[in-house]
């Protein structure tokens, strides 16, 4: 997980995840649009894994 990556879940979690598939964009958006806190807790545990 680079740095890039990091400030990028936080400041738009949907674009962090472009590469980890259809789904995970999905589901990171729609936490988003729920609340910003919960798309970017959902992008970093996305970007967690390998």
């Amino acid at each position: 997980m680079s740095l890039i990556r990091v400030l990028l879940s936080i400041f738009f979690p949907p674009l962090a995840v472009i590469d980890k598939g259809c789904g995970s964009i999905l589901i990171v958006f729609l936490l988003t649009l729920c609340g910003w806190v919960p798309g970017v807790i959902a992008a970093l545990v996305i970007l967690s894994k390998k």
